[in-house]
């Protein structure tokens, strides 16, 4: 009973703290130099006090915004003593191996190559040439016998987004 009432504590707190970040980020990215801004996920650590903050911008994110967001959220953590006296604060961006959230993220990568995880389980890899609203759109290169020769074909896929588990950036040498 105690370890569900714990639960329940820190499922709530960790509620308030996405809350309250997500409000003033909300309000900072309204500021000039920030409007580009968006808010991708918040993790908060428990055992280490540790709060992560994941955003992104339309133009892509630098360390210099980073730091005045980190120095922006810090002066309000201290403040309202959300995490107590010791705590690390870390506001980065999403980075390469995080998947893609939004659809404002899928347009800033368009040129690049992407490997999609259905729903079914069916994995889709190629190069990201179209977003929409709906869906995105992948270009598939694939050798085909034809005759006694292999020819490259190029395949364009269409994937709705209801269909998409997860999308990462496929990282190239």
């Amino acid at each position: 009973m105690l370890n569900l009432f714990i639960h329940h504590y820190k499922t709530k707190r960790r509620r308030a703290m996405r809350t309250k970040i997500q409000s003033l980020l909300e309000k900072k990215f309204k500021e000039e130099g920030f409007k580009d801004c968006f808010l991708v996920d918040i993790k908060l650590q428990e055992s280490n006090n540790k709060l992560e903050v994941f955003v992104d911008s339309d133009t892509g994110i630098n360390y210099v915004k980073c730091q005045k967001l980190s120095r922006y959220l810090e002066q309000y953590i201290d403040e309202g003593k959300w995490l107590g006296e010791k705590y690390i604060l870390e506001v980065s961006s999403p980075g390469l191996t995080r998947p893609l959230k939004f659809n404002r993220q899928y347009k800033k990568n368009i040129g690049r190559k992407v490997l999609v995880k259905l729903k079914s389980g069916e994995k889709q890899e190629g190069e990201l040439k179209e977003v929409s609203e709906t869906n995105i759109v992948i270009e598939q290169k694939v050798k085909v016998k034809e005759g006694k020769k292999k020819v490259t074909k190029v395949l364009t896929i269409p994937i709705l987004f209801d269909d998409i588990k997860e999308t990462k950036i496929k990282i190239t040498f």
